[in-house]
């Protein structure tokens, strides 16, 4: 029971600590060289003249502390963006990579149901998931230690929780383009374009009278400044998330079960 996710998560374990340890490095390197910044640069009144659209986009509300950069520079770029992005890709090829590689005729010739194949590919993208949050999230909390200017453990525990099902919606659109499409390189394209275009559409429609149109973009779920400087947590944001992902993985399921291989 559960071979196929066992299978693949085995396969995705040392991609998941490479990109870990990137991370790692990449949060190491913004920890390091904050206190440098800001002590010598004026942030705030940098962002005072820039345009409203722009500091929303990248998450740039606050760089008086750790918390503040760390939230609106490394996790805007490293998670919302660069971790969704990778998830959406990575799911990109659960079926269309096997369906392209005449793989999959020989995995459903065993006793297996589509659907189960579906539920336990998607199962292994908790892997990378799991171990960069773990490792990342330990490094950040350590570092901000080592530099005198602390993140309280809750507060790191909380984003790095609550970007799970962020995390898992980016990899259920990934998936449901993979159900979908024949090649994995297309499916790949496909989840990655979706992703980045309903972040920027979030990012750029925030501050404007069509703010309405950011309600299809996971990223308006998940919102870092809110966690690591203001010290509040959207969990009805993390409910809505794991619903979509949900109707998202039945969607793959039903799209998946009708498609001719």
């Amino acid at each position: 029971m559960l071979e196929i996710a066992r299978y693949e998560a085995e396969r995705r374990l040392s991609g998941s600590v490479i990109i870990a340890v990137g991370l790692a490095a990449f949060a190491a390197l913004f920890i390091a060289i904050t206190p440098e910044i800001i002590g010598e640069v004026d942030y705030e009144a940098m962002l005072e003249d820039l345009p409203p659209a722009f500091s929303s986009a990248f998450g740039l509300e606050s760089f008086d502390s750790l918390a503040g950069i760390l939230a609106g520079e490394f996790y805007t770029l490293g998670w919302i963006l660069l971790m969704g992005l990778y998830m959406a890709y990575s799911a990109g090829s659960t079926i269309a990579g096997d369906v392209e590689r005449d793989r999959m005729d020989m995995l459903l010739s065993n006793p297996v149901s589509r659907s189960s194949v579906v539920l336990e590919k998607y199962l292994s993208l908790f892997v990378p998931i799991v171990v960069v949050n773990v490792v990342v999230g330990a490094v950040i909390y350590v570092g901000a230690q080592v530099v005198d200017d602390p993140i309280p453990l809750f507060d790191v525990v909380a984003v790095h929780a609550l970007s799970v099902p962020y995390l898992l919606c980016c990899a259920a659109i990934g998936l449901l383009a993979s159900a979908a499409m024949e090649r994995e390189g297309s499916a790949q394209r496909a989840s990655m374009g979706v992703i980045f275009s309903l972040y920027m559409i979030e990012a750029l429609v925030t501050e404007t009278d069509f703010g309405w149109l950011g309600v299809v973009s996971p990223s308006r779920y998940f919102d870092t400044n809110d966690i690591l400087v203001h010290g509040t947590y959207d969990l009805v944001g993390a409910v809505i998330l794991l619903e979509a992902s949900a109707l998202l993985l039945v969607a793959s399921l039903l799209v998946f079960q009708r498609r001719d291989i």
